[in-house]
């Protein structure tokens, strides 16, 4: 687990078949830095749509059943905009490191979107290794995120 992480968190994870290699390394980063990690898909390149990832992933989330999530498509846009139709669910497409620390801090993120097709595997996992060590900051931003959801 990264240094600046307190604890080992449960996240999950999804991918079309355009985020399937990303996301494939990129779970088996988080186990590695201690994480407990579910995959609910895709395990295939067969052509999938990404709707129905983002779904699984999201509903978790919201659920309370994982702390974070991480969702890869070809571009992270699509999943970004299903993820965020969730209660609850405030999923960041990230594509740099300022992005995902910025996510955390301000936002209070907690689903990290990626697109395979788009960023380098080192620089993702410099991506997810930022988003998962980071921390909400609370004050003026707890208002600003108690907005969200009406």
């Amino acid at each position: 687990m990264s240094a600046a992480a307190d604890t080992a968190r449960r996240w999950v994870v999804g991918s079309d078949h355009g985020g399937l290699e990303l996301k494939n390394l990129l779970a088996e980063r988080l186990r590695a830095w201690g994480h407990a990690v579910e995959d609910v898909g895709t395990d295939s390149t067969a052509s999938v749509d990404y709707p129905d990832y983002a779904a699984k992933v999201a509903q978790a989330v919201a659920a309370g059943l994982a702390e974070l999530g991480l969702l890869v498509c070809g571009t992270g846009i699509g999943m970004s905009i299903k993820a965020n139709r969730y209660k609850g669910v405030r999923a960041a497409l990230c594509t740099t490191t300022y992005m995902a620390r910025m996510a955390r801090a301000h936002n209070d993120a907690n689903v990290l979107c990626l697109g395979g097709r788009v960023l380098g595997a080192g620089q993702a996992e410099d991506i997810l290794r930022t988003f998962s060590d980071g921390a909400f900051e609370g004050g003026r931003h707890a208002r600003r995120i108690a907005k969200f959801d009406p």
